[in-house]
């Protein structure tokens, strides 16, 4: 029987099934969570699914419409023209060649965790957009000499000192009627002290801003009250162009490969960001109104090919040497320009970026974190499927890229997976008896204490846990290859004759085969430790220092991270264990205080021109560096700090660090 390829977006998942079998089937098989209440009657239309059009170069394959069976009567029945092109449902559609698919929010049974809370912050409330109250007196006959647009104009100034305003030209359009059924009460909504761009009726105390972390996987939005600064909403979900590409290098191509792919996948983000809006004000009445309008300020931040996507700049030259982007500045864009259901008239800003792939999320951490306020040399790694580093202290910082790839986050892993219900998050190893302890998403205690594990693959932190394990137990060597001969069922080959770890056996998961790490998997974290770690070893060499006095994990993934696994693996160059810790998403930080306070926009400008950016490939070292830095934790660098670590938590480590 003939086999064709499946990929499930956006968990990442991917596999061959047989000829004929359903798309629902494919999914059980790979441990895709599809809601499907009915039981496979096709009768609720609750497992509808998108096929993706094209062709995939990352993946070498050709998706459509023609490579499954023909719509059924039972699925017109479901399947409304709200819903999009492409859709089905995956319970009746059939597989006869190779395909792509995108499992949409609504239809997912194990819902994405993406983790990415605010926190609080400590900075001068001075946002870009403020409200004035104002009460004007009725005109009469004989005051006819002044319009509204005056009368208000001069309140503003007479009142609150604001010279020089503008009105946008939507808001002066409603500001008669505005004013009018406020009785000549209204509240005026002023930006950067320059441009009116609201009128409400009567007074409005309320006004609300959203920062925006748009990352290449996930995307998040933090609904800020702009008279206090606090995150009073946080919403989150998966980013909806992971279906044209896992990696920035992999949209790129599509934008270049396809003549609507820029548009198909600007669209994709503008609607997931207006999802997100409309989820975070739910709560929030303005007037009647709905809610999303509230929102007067937005600030968001996204590496270079996201900013390009999201404004519609052709990202091919950003993807190539010498990796120019269109522009560097800040930007300031109404957001009915680009589609944004809040206030239409509000400013959309756009943080600046540093290079060619260090962009305004690298920013957002710079100006969150502070280093060129520091004494001390501080390294801060953005982790991602992108790594973005910066180092230094008060009297220089340098930032670079690292094309880490996706295997953070589950992808080119066998059983990879991003964080969700059923992945595999910390596990331990015995390093006497080779046995593992494993905690699953979802689990309250570790798989021991559980009656039914059901773990159906392993995330990004996992991934890290269990690689760090293997070597602590001496199942990998420092080079990453496998021991064999060890007294352990657990350590075998596989139907190639390839080594592989089992981490869970076939019946405590939900996949019903056993969940291993292969020697492939290995060597793909090595590929993205080794990637930081180089970066981290040329800037040092770069700003002429030879130690770090702290280690700063940013973004949500760092938070996750075991940082004695992550310094065990060789991550980032040795630093006391006490010197390492995770700040959450520094990115999502920066857009807050961008939000909040004004004068960071400022600081973000002059500071993404200040930072000197490294481009570590063109190092002539680089290769060199990269290879030493593939082993476990380092095949040259002596890590002084780990070895007393292993040595006090008795992991007899037999190999020196």
């Amino acid at each position: 029987m003939r086999k064709y390829r499946v990929i499930f977006q956006p968990s990442g998942r991917r596999g061959e099934v047989d000829e004929g079998k359903t798309l629902l089937e494919a999914a059980q098989s790979l441990g895709v969570d599809i809601e499907a209440l009915c039981g496979n009657k096709k009768v609720c239309g609750k497992c509808k699914v998108r096929i993706e059009e094209g062709y995939f170069e990352k993946d070498g394959m050709e998706s459509g419409m023609s490579h499954l069976s023909p719509v059924t009567e039972a699925e017109k029945k479901h399947i409304k023209p709200e819903d999009g092109p492409g859709i089905r449902l995956s319970c009746t559609a059939e597989v006869y060649g190779d395909v792509k698919v995108f499992v949409p929010e609504r239809s997912r049974a194990g819902k994405q965790v993406v983790r990415k809370a605010a926190k609080e912050l400590s900075i001068v409330l001075d946002p870009a957009v403020k409200k004035y109250n104002i009460d004007l007196v009725p005109p009469t006959l004989h005051d006819m000499t002044t319009g509204d647009c005056e009368r208000v104009l001069k309140f503003l100034e007479d009142d609150y000192g604001l010279k020089n305003l503008t009105f946008d030209y939507e808001v002066l359009k409603v500001l008669q009627d505005t004013l009018r059924k406020g009785g000549w009460k209204a509240t005026v909504t002023v930006w950067m002290d320059r441009e009116i761009i609201k009128v409400e009726p009567g007074f409005v105390e309320t006004c609300y801003g959203l920062a925006v972390d748009i990352g290449t996987t996930t995307c998040v939005g933090y609904l800020t009250d702009l008279n206090t600064g606090k995150t009073v909403n946080t919403e989150s979900m998966m980013n909806p162009q992971v279906s044209y590409g896992e990696d920035v290098m992999s949209r790129i191509t599509y934008a270049m490969t396809n003549p609507t792919g820029l548009e198909t996948m600007q669209k994709a983000i503008i609607n997931g960001l207006n999802e997100i809006i409309e989820r975070v004000t739910a709560d929030i009445k303005e007037n009647g109104a709905a809610g999303s309008r509230a929102i007067d300020d937005l600030t968001i931040v996204f590496n270079t090919a996201m900013h390009h996507i999201f404004l519609g700049l052709n990202p091919e030259y950003i993807g190539r040497s010498p990796f120019i982007p269109a522009v560097q500045n800040s930007l300031n864009i109404k957001a009915r320009d680009v589609g944004l259901k809040i206030n239409p008239a509000s400013y959309i800003h756009v943080l600046p970026i540093e290079a060619g792939f260090v962009g305004a999320d690298n920013v957002g951490v710079l100006i969150a974190e502070e280093p060129y306020n520091q004494d001390e040399m501080v390294l801060v790694i953005d982790i991602g499927t992108n790594g973005e580093l910066l180092l230094g202290n008060r009297n220089k910082v340098c930032s670079t890229s690292c094309a880490t790839g996706p295997a953070f986050e589950g992808a080119q892993i066998k059983f990879g997976m991003r964080a969700a219900p059923g992945a595999i998050e910390k596990v331990q190893i015995d390093p006497f008896t080779k046995e593992p302890l494993y905690k699953v998403i979802g689990k309250a205690d570790w798989h021991t204490h559980l009656e039914k594990v059901n773990a159906k693959g392993i995330c990004g932190s996992g991934i890290i846990e269990v690689v760090a394990e293997m070597f602590k137990a001496g199942i990998i060597d420092k080079s990453g290859r496998f021991v064999m001969g060890l007294n352990t069922p657990r350590v075998r080959r596989d139907v190639d004759g390839k080594p592989e770890y089992v981490l869970a056996w076939a019946e405590e998961t939900s996949i019903n085969t056993d969940i291993t790490i292969t020697q492939a998997d290995v060597r793909a974290l090595q590929l993205a430790k080794g990637a930081l770690y180089t970066g981290a070893k040329l800037m040092m060499k770069r700003l002429g220092t030879t130690q770090l006095d702290r280690v700063v994990l940013a973004g949500a993934f760092g938070s996750y991270i075991d940082k004695e696994a992550a310094l065990t693996l060789g991550m980032f160059p040795d630093c006391p264990i006490d010197k390492v810790y995770a700040v959450g998403n520094a990115a999502g930080d920066g857009a807050r205080m961008a939000l909040i306070n004004k004068g960071k926009r400022i600081e973000a400008n002059e500071r993404a021109r200040w930072v000197e950016f490294i481009e570590i490939a063109t190092d002539s070292n680089f290769e060199k560096e990269f290879m030493q830095a593939m082993h476990i934790p380092h095949m040259k660098d002596k890590f002084p700090n780990l070895q007393a670590l292993l040595e006090k938590s008795k992991s007899r480590v037999e190999i020196k660090v």
